[in-house]
């Protein structure tokens, strides 16, 4: 997409561009770090190539004009730049483990069911008589401008101050009010008149959505402003609905075991459980609950978003041409991309099958370093596989008709590595506490956006999960919003909700006994 600007030598191109409401990756939040907003200068003057950009962006797209767009800044009056089409069909997960549902208080009249992820939006009308889910409405995190992470978020509120509140909060509140526009218009429903709105969260999209400083949120001692469950007016917050729509923010554990996770567990019914469930939900960040009959433990681990394809060198969100499973082999490499198109990145579940192939085949150690090509015989099909840039190794997944390779680099490995190490720790600190192995685990239930597109083959052959039998695998998809749904329709489970939160007993990892030394352990393949 062709884009021209005024110069304005004050502001970077991506200010520019993104005051232009012109979308842009942005997963560092402008500091030059994950080299994703990268766009072509077409014509016009900008200032000399920056050290960030010299070591991001390789020798042939410097040569073509690509510059970050973060470090960029004009020196005329008018530059023309060229920015990539944004990502388009994006693939999303709505459903959830949902049992039967029955109002306890039937109403007449509408309600939404919302759960705000760091990366996703899912928002679905609920028919307050019956529990009918009428329609269901999804799109990417509005606030994804401001840094594809909390922590990012964070530091730009940090360094916004007031102002930086406001604008994160204007933004999610813009997005539920397109959602719930949307799914208000497709069953012809009037969305001034809903009855409610309940929002499942992480502890800070909360923050953000009530207008509420989480700056104490990312930093020690790490305590939020509120955890416990709000109620609020609809039309203080900017959002659809009336004078008397009821806005519900469901209660959270702490400022990294939220309220998303807390309708999780209720939906699941884990505070009755008979047996010992570890509940996951996999995403930037991993949130980890284990229910035994003797109680609830819980904690939060950093996982990055490598694990939704961002911070890597081909990755991508899960849309159509993503990568999402790979195997490698002497016949060469076949892949299973979204759409069925021509690839042109990896997502989450993608780089995540793609290093399980690099471990199972020896092209990656168990340490997670690339193999040398000149360890190999000459008639070994693996010794062709890898190659180097300059110093680097890296491994080719596929070579489009323009000659442009798709690579996996060892820094994409390590950030899977930490990723995996990270989820690890932090179950393995669970299920100490718990006084408990692996083999005791009864059920494991994978929930979120992302956990829904992940194979357990992946999950399992790199380590990130323990060694359970795969059966004991049971996918739970949206539990957020469903559990939400089920708070929506019910003021007995609101009650019920804001019990098991206080139930939850959290762990804090850097507080755990030679929790150094298991992270390392738990980095192996």
């Amino acid at each position: 997409m062709k884009v021209t600007v005024r110069g304005d030598g004050s502001r970077s191109l991506m200010e520019r561009l993104l005051a232009e409401k012109i979308p842009l990756a942005n997963s560092c939040n402008g500091r030059g770090t994950c080299g994703k907003c990268k766009v072509r200068i077409l014509s016009g003057t900008v200032d000399e190539i920056t050290a960030p950009e010299e070591r991001l962006l390789s020798a042939e797209d410097i040569r073509a004009g690509y510059r970050l767009a973060c470090m960029t800044r004009s020196t005329g009056d008018v530059l023309a730049v060229e920015v990539p089409e944004a990502e388009k069909e994006h693939v999303f997960t709505t459903d959830g483990f949902k049992p039967n549902i029955i109002p306890d208080n039937p109403r007449d009249g509408y309600g939404l069911a919302v759960d705000i992820g760091t990366t996703t939006v899912v928002v679905s009308l609920i028919d307050l008589r019956n529990g009918e889910e009428a329609a269901t409405g999804a799109m990417i995190n509005p606030q994804k401008i401001y840094g594809l992470d909390v922590l990012t978020r964070i530091t730009y509120e940090t360094e916004a101050g007031v102002a930086g509140i406001a604008a994160l909060q204007k933004a999610i509140v813009g997005g539920l009010n397109e959602l719930a526009e949307k799914v208000c218009a497709e069953r012809g429903v009037a969305a001034d008149s809903l009855v409610e709105i309940d929002v499942a969260a992480n502890c800070t999209m909360q923050h953000m959505l009530a207008g509420v400083d989480a700056r104490p949120i990312g930093k020690s001692p790490y305590r939020p402003v509120f955890v416990k469950a709000l109620r609020l007016k609809a039309k203080k917050l900017g959002l659809v609905g009336n004078d008397d729509t009821l806005v519900y923010l469901l209660p959270s554990v702490s400022a990294y075991i939220g309220a998303d996770i807390v309708a999780g567990v209720h939906i699941c019914d884990l505070k009755n459980t008979e047996d010992n469930a570890l509940f996951i939900d996999i995403g930037t960040n991993g949130e980890l609950v284990l229910a035994t009959p003797d109680g609830m433990y819980s904690c939060s681990c950093a996982a990055g978003p490598a694990l939704e394809g961002m911070n890597i060198t081909s990755g991508m969100r899960a849309a159509a041409g993503a990568i999402e499973d790979i195997r490698i082999g002497a016949d060469g490499i076949d892949l299973a991309v979204i759409g069925d198109v021509p690839p042109v990145g990896l997502c989450g579940s993608g780089i995540l099958a793609v290093v399980r192939e690099l471990v199972r085949t020896g092209l990656v150690t168990k340490r997670g370093v690339f193999n040398k090509p000149e360890n190999f015989d000459n008639d070994d099909w693996r010794k062709t596989m890898l190659h180097y840039n300059g110093t680097k190794r890296e491994f080719t997944i596929h070579t489009d008709k323009t000659g442009k390779d798709l690579v996996v680099t060892q820094s994409d490995v390590r950030q899977v590595q930490l990723a995996k190490g990270a989820i690890r720790s932090g179950i393995e600190v669970l299920l100490d506490h718990a006084g408990l192995k692996a083999k005791d685990l009864d059920r494991v239930l994978i929930a979120g956006q992302f956990g829904a597109h992940l194979p357990a083959e992946s999950l399992l052959e790199i380590g990130l999960l323990p060694p359970v039998s795969p059966d004991k695998l049971i996918y739970a998809g949206n539990s957020a919003k469903t559990g939400a749904l089920s708070i929506l329709l019910s003021e007995k489970a609101k009650q019920e909700t804001e019990d098991l939160a206080a139930d939850i007993h959290y762990i804090e990892l850097s507080n755990s006994e030679n929790y150094d030394r298991l992270f390392a352990k738990c980095l192996l393949f």
